[in-house]
């Protein structure tokens, strides 16, 4: 039978699509249908068709499923923001693990992996310690603030999300207040025109501190004493700034920042460490579940004090200070200035000395410490955004032969077609563990461990023995190349030199190297000449053993 756009279907709903919605098949026909909950009967209206399948309209409950609860939002069909309020808090936590566990299997390839239980929260509302509120008005000319209605730009006037703390509505009504009694605009993003784009709220859960940021598409707002002495009338208050965002985009925070009033951050904690938040930072916005998630990506490291660990798209440092309290040295990297300048001040305020902070892309900045600087990492912490890893990064990992892999993903899709690609031969898939930091929506944090493949008792491998290394040349005191790495990587921070640059400086000392030991092949060839950081320290690991002459 075919079916077309605007038919009314009768469908029981047997199953959940990855973005939340209900899932039933009508002669062999499927539809999706959003709000719909598995074990309703429901009667939907055809919006969409395909060949086989298509999407539908919630019309009517005639028959409601026994997971299925009344929203404790009354706009939850409505907004965009919360798609699983209509079903039990449990059932939620069953269906945000079948969703990591079908992504490991059909896009990774993987079976039978160990998953642990998804780590839930005991009160599944107002857990975000940040929200941002777009301003526009309605049918009528009346300011409004709220959140999108989903895939749209039309507002949906709330200003009391209950995922939000309680104090945002406080500062959305003094907000929208000032402009009505200033006759300030909002911004229309049809005309380009109007001045107050975003309110943006952040909240300390362990310190009660509150920053309120005004995205403006202009420099200041009018009567600007009026408004902070209205804001600081919150008892909670410590930041105001503006944030100027003149572009024509949907990019909601601009680059440049005023301080109104108070500091130009807040400050928040996970576990033992704090960390100051500008209205650039990122941070995770459940505090909660972050102090789970990141535990969890800490115990799955396995420190001992002795590893060093590379943390890519490290943030404002929240993983590498979590790391760099039993790892031996962390080195962060981050594309964002902003979130480095934060990340370097949130070691100096936890009095943090064995991290190191770089700012570029991942993919960049890895490759090349690795190429041209021989550093090498024990332990590598990905937490890239929902993209995922880039192919040269990935590439580079595999080089570097990290003993554990940890990886930490939003997005489990992308996270498996990355495994995939880990594991295809030199790492295999250890542990996988699930984290809500999301309640009432369909996202999901995941972590995995990857650790190196063990060597097979029946393989065979093929090992080169240099001379130089045996030590029979002489009774004197005399280290090893793989001593003199050790030495030089204990004494600098996981420094990392190869035996090129070892042979190099011992000739420089006047050390005898092995005949033809790293020589060029020919008098053509280039080889890289050791750095001077690099020959300082192998200096200082030959005078240690005694071999400089």
């Amino acid at each position: 039978m075919e079916f077309r756009k605007n038919d009314i279907l009768t469908l029981d709903i047997e199953d959940c699509g990855v973005d939340g919605e209900g899932i039933g098949k009508a002669d062999g026909f499927t539809v999706f249908v959003k709000d719909a909950v598995i074990g309703d009967r429901i009667s939907a209206k055809i919006i969409k068709a395909k060949k086989n399948y298509g999407y539908g309209r919630l019309m009517e409950v005639i028959t409601p499923s026994p997971y299925r609860v009344k929203p404790a939002c009354s706009i939850a069909r409505q907004c965009g923001g919360c798609q699983l309020q209509a079903l039990s808090y449990e059932q939620q936590l069953k269906f945000k693990e079948k969703k990591v566990r079908g992504h490991l299997e059909r896009i990774g390839g993987f079976k039978d992996f160990p998953m642990e239980p998804i780590m839930g929260m005991d009160e599944p509302y107002h857990y975000r310690n940040k929200a941002q509120f777009p301003v526009g008005k309605n049918k009528d000319g009346k300011i409004i603030t709220g959140f999108y209605a989903g895939r749209t730009h039309s507002i949906i006037d709330n200003r009391d999300c209950i995922l939000g703390v309680k104090q945002n509505k406080e500062v959305l009504d003094r907000v929208i207040g000032h402009m009505e009694k200033y006759h300030v605009q909002p911004y229309d993003e049809t005309t380009g025109k109007g001045l107050v784009r975003h309110i943006m709220i952040r909240y300390g859960f362990h310190t009660d501190e509150m920053m309120v940021c005004l995205i403006l598409n202009g420099d200041k707002i009018p009567a600007e004493k009026a408004l902070v002495d209205s804001l600081c009338e919150i008892p909670e208050m410590t930041s105001i700034t503006i944030n100027v965002n003149k572009k024509r985009n949907n990019v909601i925070l601009g680059d440049q920042l005023r301080l109104l009033w108070g500091q130009s951050y807040i400050t928040d904690s996970i576990g033992n460490i704090s960390y100051q938040i500008s209205p650039l930072s990122f941070f995770q916005v459940n505090p909660i579940q972050t102090e789970k998630l990141y535990g969890k990506a800490l115990e799955y490291a396995g420190l001992t004090g002795n590893e060093t660990v590379w943390d890519l798209y490290c943030g404002i440092g929240t993983i590498s200070l979590f790391l760099a309290q039993k790892a031996k040295f962390v080195r962060g990297v981050e594309i964002v200035p902003q979130a480095i300048d934060n990340a370097r001040e949130n070691a100096k305020l936890n009095g943090i000395e064995n991290v190191e902070f770089f700012v570029g892309k991942a993919e960049e900045v890895l490759p090349r410490e690795y190429e041209k600087n021989g550093v090498y990492a024990d332990v590598i912490v990905v937490d890239p955004p929902r993209k995922g890893c880039d192919e040269v990064l990935l590439n580079t990992i595999l080089k570097m032969k990290p003993e554990r892999v940890v990886y930490v993903s939003c997005d489990s899709a992308t996270l498996a077609r990355d495994l995939k690609v880990l594991c295809a031969e030199d790492y295999e898939l250890m542990r996988v563990s699930t984290t809500d930091m999301f309640p009432q929506s369909t996202h999901v944090e995941t972590v995995v461990l990857l650790s190196q493949l063990k060597q097979k008792p029946d393989d065979y491998i093929n090992v080169t023995i240099e001379l130089d290394d045996m030590d029979i040349t002489s009774a004197e005191t005399k280290a090893t190349y793989d001593e003199i790495k050790k030495y030089v990587a204990e004494h600098n921070a996981g420094m990392k030199v190869s035996n090129l640059y070892i042979s190099q400086v011992k000739r420089k000392c006047g050390i005898e190297v092995g005949k033809n030991y790293n020589l060029p092949k020919n008098e053509d060839s280039r080889q890289p000449q050791c750095p001077e950081d690099k020959e300082s320290a192998i200096v200082e690991a030959l005078k240690h053993f005694k071999m400089n002459s």
